[in-house]
């Protein structure tokens, strides 16, 4: 790949990671469920070449008729970050990029077997350029990690199995799966998050950014450290019914709450994980097809365990007490809801 370095931008040189496996940035519940879903060998295939043959095609002519390309003559800065962000990734080819007019804060990456990047104008008017990059890094590890893909995958599995709708207790079966999958989106957007953070390895453009789409633009009016203190506070939420409360709002849910992706974020940067990436210690992508299912499914189990034994929500304190045994763990209960 030629280096981007070498034209306009990047404003400053930024650490490159050759050979690095998505496995390095995906959350554990995210990375179990894909590497299992990698193990489906043909599965994601025949779902590619589909694409490739309609809807993929589709999807770009729209956007090539409808958007604004992004070249070295149109956005030619936006241009320089994603190549700048595929060449830190370590992605062959870089995905092409679309700017479409839209007031609406979003960016997307969409296709399957060549992926497009798609910025709108809203949210390109209301980042700076680090935020951008932090936000272009994300939809790169998206096309990396093949979320389209395996989301795609998952879809027609969920509509296979809404044909058991008729059988007893079908409805809560499907329900159950659909709940699954909307936790597996969160855990990849958390993902590409730290996909990102380490494209542009500025963190606090990576929080600001995220704190910008929660609901801001002038950052003289805006304060990460506020924000993450926000993200403390809901947290630690009041007592077991506003723990409840935040179960119900985040399960409906494809995205993480704001404030939670700017604490979790926050939170990867400070752990060795993080640190031996950037000191050149990650996985390899030659390393992927011996990656073991097992050894990841315990992982996620592992990361859902320590974030309840942390968590300083009431609802995860009840489950702490009710894994450790604790007998009034009924009259607690009842106190909160008969307040």
């Amino acid at each position: 790949m030629t280096d981007p370095t070498n034209e306009k931008s990047p404003s400053r040189r930024r650490q490159r990671f050759p050979e690095i496996s998505t496995r390095a940035w995906e959350h554990p519940a995210d990375r179990s469920a894909l590497v299992a879903l990698r193990r489906l060998t043909g599965f994601d295939e025949v779902l590619k070449k589909l694409a490739g043959l309609v809807s993929e095609r589709s999807v770009r002519l729209m956007y090539l008729a409808t958007a604004v390309r992004v070249s070295e003559r149109q956005f030619p800065e936006l241009h320089a970050m994603v190549r700048d962000a595929a060449y830190v990734l370590d992605l062959e080819k870089v995905p092409e990029l679309y700017v479409t007019q839209d007031p609406t804060v979003n960016a997307m990456c969409v296709g399957m077997d060549t992926p497009v990047i798609v910025l709108t104008t809203g949210l390109v008017d209301l980042l700076d350029e680090e935020e951008l990059r932090a936000v272009i890094g994300h939809e790169v590890g998206h096309a990396m990690s093949g979320h389209a893909v395996y989301r795609t995958m998952l879809l027609v599995l969920t509509n296979i199995a809404t044909r058991i709708a008729w059988l007893p207790l079908g409805n809560l079966a499907i329900s159950a799966i659909i709940t699954a999958l909307k936790e597996w989106f969160r855990k990849a957007e958390l993902s590409c998050d730290r996909a990102g953070l380490l494209a542009g390895q500025d963190l606090q453009a990576s929080m600001r950014g995220l704190m910008k789409l929660a609901g801001g633009h002038d950052l003289a009016e805006l304060n990460v450290d506020a924000f993450l203190e926000q993200a403390e506070e809901y947290e630690r939420a009041g007592d077991l019914r506003d723990g409840v409360i935040k179960l119900l709002q985040v399960l409906p849910q494809t995205h993480p709450f704001a404030v939670v992706r700017v604490a979790e974020l926050k939170k990867w940067s400070e752990t060795p994980e993080y640190r031996a990436i950037l000191a050149g210690e990650y996985p390899r992508r030659g390393d992927d097809p011996s990656t073991s299912v097992g050894e990841q499914w315990k992982a996620a189990a592992d990361s859902y365990a320590k974030s309840v034994k942390e968590s300083k929500d009431p609802l995860m304190g009840l489950v702490r007490d009710i894994a450790g045994g604790v007998g009034n763990v009924g009259g607690k209960i009842r106190d909160t809801f008969t307040k």
